[in-house]
């Protein structure tokens, strides 16, 4: 359900949440649009883009009326070669008074450290997490890098639901 339009609005009237990818976080014409609608739109973080400008783009949304703003959090670009992109769960959580989930999958790049990065996710304070899952991650059209098999993200949401009840916490 990620939207790359405001042309594509109506064509999203079935979906629970609307996805506005790292690509389009500062489409601001397709963010006005999405403040004008009543739905629950998913921003997630651009490559490169500074937590102030994510905010701002948050803005867009809530200034044109609709407050159900998810941000996803999926890491920045940095120089580093080993790890695709560095997460600030806590700065956003003290800067915003928005829900905050974390793409796990995004931001590492690589299966194997999805489930590290969950755990320090919810250790950090995030509100949720959105994981990739395909049946067959080798044979996936794209993302089959970072994608978990469902055998995998059983054993993930096991040690999810220990940690979030650790922690003392309930995620979206």
């Amino acid at each position: 359900t990620e939207i790359m339009s405001e042309t594509q609005i109506d064509d999203f009237a079935d979906v629970d949440v609307i996805q506005v990818g790292a690509r389009n976080m500062q489409n601001f014409r397709l963010l006005k649009a999405l403040g004008k609608i009543n739905k629950p739109i998913l921003l997630k973080r651009g490559l490169s883009a500074t937590i102030e400008e994510w905010l701002m783009s948050a803005e867009y949304v809530l200034a044109g009326g609709n407050p159900n703003v998810i941000l996803c959090e999926r890491g920045i670009r940095t120089f580093e070669k080993m790890i695709r992109n560095n997460l600030a769960v806590p700065l956003i959580k003290q800067k915003s008074h928005l829900p905050v989930i974390i793409d796990p999958s995004h931001a590492a790049g690589i299966a194997w450290m999805v489930q590290p990065l969950a755990r320090t996710a919810i250790a950090a304070g995030a509100d949720g997490l959105m994981i990739e899952v395909h049946n067959n991650p080798k044979a996936a059209l794209c993302d089959g890098a970072q994608s978990l098999d469902p055998k995998q993200f059983d054993t993930l949401m096991i040690d999810v639901k220990r940690r979030v009840a650790f922690e003392e916490k309930t995620l979206l």
